[in-house]
């Protein structure tokens, strides 16, 4: 699309109908704000593929997958009651996380056989599972996937190695051309850190990778000392103090390595 017909608005405070209706039909891609910043969002191989085109991102990255509850979580991944519980304090508390996890063998099977699954998983067959990543986007997120059945995949609104900033202005012209719709919420965006700057604030979500290096789960600890592989942390970002804390009272062993998987 040209940039004189993209349509660019304010976030309502609830559904945006508006971007409920672009996702989900084949190959819809919209830009909504997340807590840490502006992500885009889409629902298919189509829109996948426009996604790669307008950041000219790489595709060995691992999917995003964004979910509207703890129980979509449960029902796409594979997951030990120990991680199971870590979402759920994670979700209790309203802290943005995402995981590596495999897929549930179900799950597989309710993605479009069209492409879909070559975009959003890696080549291990993993994908990142992120709640609680901001009220406008989860709202959409979650009308997606129990009204409609559809997915809802994302990645920073942003060209590959630049920083929106936290702001609408920032997602760079060649975003801003190509999505369908605009939803900004600059307003939203800076509530979520009011002490930080432009330059000390976080623009992503903590990552961990809750599998080996051949995509499997990695086995439950049940307090047990030493027990590889473990839970690594793989991505730092908006409250990774919280979930480290969290992460403590349930792994006995974890691991912290910053842009590891990258």
């Amino acid at each position: 699309m040209t940039e004189a017909t993209t349509t660019k608005i304010h976030w309502n405070g609830g559904i945006q109908g508006e971007a409920i209706n672009i996702l989900k039909e084949d190959g819809g891609m919209i830009v909504s704000p997340t807590k840490v910043g502006y992500i885009i969002m889409t629902s298919d191989d189509k829109g996948l593929e426009r996604k790669f085109a307008a950041k000219n991102r790489k595709r060995n990255k691992p999917g995003v997958v964004l979910c509207g509850s703890v129980e979509q979580v449960k029902e796409l991944a594979q997951m030990t009651p120990e991680i199971e519980q870590m979402y759920q304090q994670h979700w209790d508390e309203d802290i943005l996380l995402g995981c590596i996890l495999p897929w549930q063998k179900e799950a597989k099977s309710k993605i479009p056989n069209d492409g879909t699954k070559d975009l959003m998983m890696d080549q291990r067959e993993t994908s990142c599972f992120v709640i609680k990543f901001g009220t406008p986007s989860e709202n959409i997120a979650k009308e997606m996937w129990e009204k409609y059945g559809k997915f809802s995949f994302a990645s920073s609104a942003n060209p590959s190695g630049k920083g929106n900033r936290g702001l609408v202005a920032g997602i760079g012209d060649q975003i801003e051309n190509v999505a369908d719709l605009i939803i900004e919420a600059d307003d939203y965006v800076a509530s979520i850190q009011p002490d930080k700057t432009l330059d000390t604030r976080y623009e992503q979500g903590v990552m961990v990778s809750m599998v080996d290096e051949a995509g499997k789960l990695i086995p439950e600890q049940n307090g047990a000392v030493g027990v590889q592989p473990a839970p690594i942390v793989i991505r730092k970002g908006l409250d990774v103090d919280k979930i480290m804390k969290i992460m403590s009272d349930i792994f006995s062993s974890w691991d912290y390595r910053h842009g590891f998987y990258y």
